[in-house]
């Protein structure tokens, strides 16, 4: 067996592992948040379960990230995949009679569940991909990583969309349906292939504050890897903005339904997987640094027209399209720097406190959107979210002027 056909087999089945888990975290997610936008519950109630499930999503990646970096280093992370996938089938089967009581504080214990399995799925699954890759293809295969995960947010937002309204009287059918998924996850993750100890002797990190912190020195050290991790926060801040007021600007102003709600989060996955494409092939084999402000200055420019009441659906779904290639173009060669920069024994660290940093920006847009709904009407938010990726934009075209037009 050569080595092009080994690289290639494991690549393509952490693809599928992943797209799977994108597509399963985020059918479960938009299931829930849409049965609650059906039940009779006043505004407040509403909004407040709204941002509980986005939080409650976010929360394991700042408690549990650390332990999944820890274990992507301690252990073979292959192995590592392989037992979190095992672990997502009785997730979803908790989550499956959650719906079935349709008790909406278990359905929101079960995204919980599964943003803990995420997390520690996370830091291997980035980190296996410098391991199963050659160097020239790494912001190659972080452009189809990124391309099939948004493909995954499409997908499994929209079949959360359509669970919502075709299991309505049986939401239980939609936590077997997904468990049956996680079963095939589980499979694919069997096909990629054993990699190493990155550090045998890694000692165990239980206390994730006291980690994160020693990680976070030894990244400041780093400069491209420090800026990096901000840009990637800052990502994470804006996608995370976006789609939390994309869901109640969808249903208050556009009046969609559940599958128009869920389209239009389709609209944006399908521009960030085509801009995360179009990254990974511009690379040509190295961190193109260029895209950074091209992705940043697209995120401006495109939620200009979406703060206006009176835009309709399809011009809408246009600037969605427009904001997602420029995001796609601006997180690739980020995360191919995360991947890249640190050392081999301590990738899952780094990436366990990169996904920390992402999630204190999730979690600091769910407080942002709560606070900014009081302030500005719901499209006024997309011009917070354009005017964020300006200034990181601006950021990072500022402290690497010097090797971006030297070029």
């Amino acid at each position: 067996m050569n080595a092009s056909f080994c690289w290639k087999r494991g690549f393509w089945s952490l693809m599928a592992t992943q797209f799977q888990n994108a597509f399963s975290d985020n059918a479960l997610k938009n299931l829930v948040i849409l049965l609650v936008l059906s039940k009779p519950l006043s505004q407040e109630q509403r909004d407040t379960s709204v941002m509980l499930a986005g939080a409650l999503f976010a929360l394991p990646f700042i408690l549990f990230s650390m332990l999944g970096g820890w274990l992507a280093d301690r252990f073979p992370k292959n192995r590592v995949i392989s037992f979190i996938k095992a672990a997502e089938i009785f997730i979803m089967l908790f989550a499956a009679v959650a719906l079935f009581l349709g008790n909406l504080p278990l359905e929101l214990f079960a995204i919980f569940l599964m943003g803990s399995h995420s997390a520690l799925f996370g830091p291997s699954k980035y980190g296996s991909l410098p391991e199963l890759l050659p160097f020239e293809r790494l912001s190659w295969g972080n452009g189809i990583l990124e391309l099939l995960t948004f493909l995954g947010i499409i997908s499994g937002t929209l079949a959360g969309g359509l669970f919502a309204g075709w299991f309505k009287e049986a939401p239980a059918v939609s936590g077997l349906l997904l468990a049956m998924l996680a079963l095939g996850g589980w499979f694919t993750s069997q096909r990629i292939p054993a990699l190493p100890r990155a550090n045998p002797g890694c000692p165990v990190r239980i206390n994730p504050l006291t980690d994160l912190w020693t990680q976070l020195k030894s990244m400041r050290q780093d400069r491209d890897l420090w800026r990096a991790n901000l840009g990637n926060s800052g990502f994470f801040f804006i996608a995370a903005l976006v789609q939390m007021n994309l869901v109640l600007f969808a249903h208050d102003t556009l009046k969609l339904n559940e599958t128009g709600n869920a389209s239009l989060n389709a609209a944006l996955a399908i521009g960030i997987g085509l801009g995360s494409v179009i990254a990974g092939y511009a690379s040509r084999g190295r961190i193109e640094y260029r895209l950074l402000p091209c992705g940043a200055l697209l995120m401006f420019l495109s939620t200009l027209p979406m703060g206006y009441s009176q835009i309709r659906t399809a011009p809408f779904a246009c600037s969605l399209i427009a904001l997602g290639l420029g995001a796609g173009l601006f997180i690739v060669p980020i995360t191919a720097v995360l991947q890249s920069r640190p050392a081999a024994e301590n990738k899952g660290a780094v990436q366990g406190a990169a996904s920390v940093l992402s999630f204190l920006g999730i979690l600091a847009a769910t407080g942002v959107q709560r606070v900014l709904r009081f302030q500005l009407e719901s499209g006024e938010i997309f011009w917070v979210c354009g005017s964020v990726a300006l200034l990181v934009g601006g950021y990072v075209t500022y402290s690497r002027r010097h090797e971006l037009f030297a070029r």
